[in-house]
C-alpha cells in the first residue's frame, strides 16, 4: 500500500484533531456532554462504513441496521459469557457481523439496482422479526438482552475477577463511563476513518469506484467485479457491527429496535446529507442528524419564550407559536426541510457546498505567472 500523500495526511490530522477536541468546540452548541458525544462517534463509524458500499461502490443497501443490531447482540453475549472487557466483545462483534454480512451479501449481490436494495431491506426485516419473536432465547425478544450478576463470564472467572453491583463494560478493568467512553469511541472513529481513507486511495478502492462508474463496462473488459462488491459489502457490514458493539459498550443493552428499517434509512440520510462518496461527508451527516435528534428535540415552549423574551409579548408569542412547530416533537420537520434544501441546491451534500466555497476563494486568487513567459491562450478546440 502506497504512502499517504501530503493532502491525505493533513486531512487525517485535521479530522483527528476535530474529533479529539469535540468536548471543547461543541460546548457553544450545547452538545458537549459525554453520552451525546459517544453517539456522535458511534453513528459516524456506522456512516463511514456504509459509505464504502454506497458512496464508493454505488450499491444502496436498506438493510445495514441488521449488522448494527447483530454487532450489539454479539457484544452483549460476549459480556455475558466471556468477559466484561470491551476488546474481546468488539472483536467478537466484528467477526460475527462480518460472517453475517458475507451470507447476506452473497445472496443479495446476485441482483443490482433497486432489486439489491429491496433484498437487503427484506433480509433486515427478517432479522428484526427473528430477533423480536422467533429467536427469543438468544435475543430476549422485546425486553432486550441485558447484563445480570448471574452471567457466567468464564474469562473473568478464570482470572478471579468479579463485579460488584450492576456489571458494566470496562477496558483493562477501567470504567468506560463519561469522557473515558467518549475517547474510547473516538479512537475507533479515527481508526475507522484512517482505514476508509486508505481503502479509498488503494487499487481496491479504485476498482470500487470503477464499479460505481460503469460495472457493465468493467465486466466486458474481463474484470470479475463480484468479489470486489462482496468484499465492500462485508467491510461495510463489519463497520456497522463495530458501531453496534460500541453502542453496547456505552449502553449494555441489545434490542431488536436497533435492527428496524428506520435505522437503515437513518444511515442513508446521514450519508446523502453529508455527501456520498466523500470521506468527511458521512461523518458530518451523522453528527448533524444526531444533533437534531438530541438537541432540537429537547427545545420546548419555555425555552423559546426565554429566547424571544426581548420582543414585545404579542410578537414573542407569535414567534414561539411558529418556531415550536420545528423543534421539540417537530424536529423531524426541521430535518426534512434541511434535507430537501440540501438535495435541491447541493445534490452532492454538505461537502459540495464546502467545495463550492473553496472554489470561490481559489477563483479570487490570481493565477501564478512566470516572468517573461506569456499566458497560454485557450484554443477554440479546447
Amino acid at each position: 500500500m502506497r504512502a499517504m500523500s501530503r493532502n491525505d495526511l493533513l486531512l487525517f490530522l485535521g479530522f483527528s484533531a476535530a474529533v479529539l477536541l469535540m468536548p471543547i468546540w461543541m460546548q457553544p452548541f450545547g452538545a458537549a456532554y459525554p453520552d451525546l458525544l459517544q453517539r456522535f462517534m458511534i453513528f459516524a463509524i456506522f456512516a463511514v462504513g456504509f459509505n464504502i458500499l454506497f458512496g464508493l461502490t454505488g450499491y444502496l443497501s436498506f438493510g445495514h441496521a441488521a449488522f448494527f443490531g447483530v454487532g450489539s447482540y454479539a457484544a452483549v453475549w460476549s459480556f455475558k459469557l466471556l468477559s466484561l472487557d470491551a476488546i474481546p466483545a468488539l472483536v467478537f462483534a466484528i467477526v460475527v457481523s462480518g460472517v453475517f454480512a458475507l451470507l447476506i451479501g452473497y445472496m443479495s449481490l446476485r441482483r443490482s439496482g433497486i432489486y439489491f436494495s429491496i433484498l437487503t431491506l427484506a433480509f433486515a426485516q427478517m432479522s428484526y422479526n427473528l430477533a423480536y419473536s422467533v429467536l427469543t432465547p438468544i435475543t430476549n425478544g422485546e425486553t432486550g438482552l441485558q447484563l445480570t450478576l448471574g452471567d457466567p463470564r468464564h474469562l473473568d472467572a478464570a482470572i478471579g475477577q468479579s463485579s460488584v453491583g450492576q456489571p458494566v463494560p470496562t477496558l483493562l478493568g477501567q470504567s468506560l463511563g463519561g469522557f473515558a467512553g467518549f475517547y474510547f469511541c473516538a479512537g475507533f472513529l479515527i481508526l475507522a476513518f484512517f482505514l476508509a481513507q486508505r481503502i479509498t486511495g488503494s487499487p481496491f478502492g479504485m476498482m470500487l469506484k470503477g464499479i460505481k462508474s460503469n460495472q457493465t463496462r468493467m465486466n466486458y473488459t474481463g474484470f470479475n467485479t463480484k468479489p470486489y462488491t462482496l468484499a465492500a459489502f462485508v467491510i461495510s457490514g463489519m463497520y456497522a457491527g463495530l458501531a453496534g458493539a460500541l453502542l453496547a459498550v456505552t449502553d449494555p443493552l441489545a434490542g431488536a429496535e436497533r435492527m428496524q428499517w428506520t435505522a437503515s434509512g437513518e444511515v442513508v440520510l446521514m450519508t446523502i446529507l453529508g455527501g456520498a462518496g466523500t470521506l468527511v461527508g458521512p461523518v458530518i451527516g451523522a453528527w448533524l442528524i444526531k444533533y437534531f435528534e438530541n438537541i432540537f428535540s429537547a427545545i420546548n415552549d419555555s425555552v423559546l419564550r426565554r429566547f424571544f423574551g426581548f420582543l414585545p409579548d404579542g410578537v414573542a408569542e407569535g414567534f414561539v407559536t411558529v418556531t415550536s412547530k420545528f423543534v421539540g416533537e417537530g424536529w423531524f420537520l426541521t430535518l426534512g426541510l434541511v434535507f430537501v434544501l440540501i438535495v435541491v441546491f447541493l445534490p452532492g451534500g454538505i461537502m459540495e457546498g464546502v467545495r463550492r466555497i473553496a472554489g470561490l476563494f481559489n477563483r479570487s486568487r490570481p493565477s501564478p505567472t512566470v516572468p517573461g513567459k506569456p499566458l497560454r491562450q485557450a484554443q477554440p478546440a479546447e
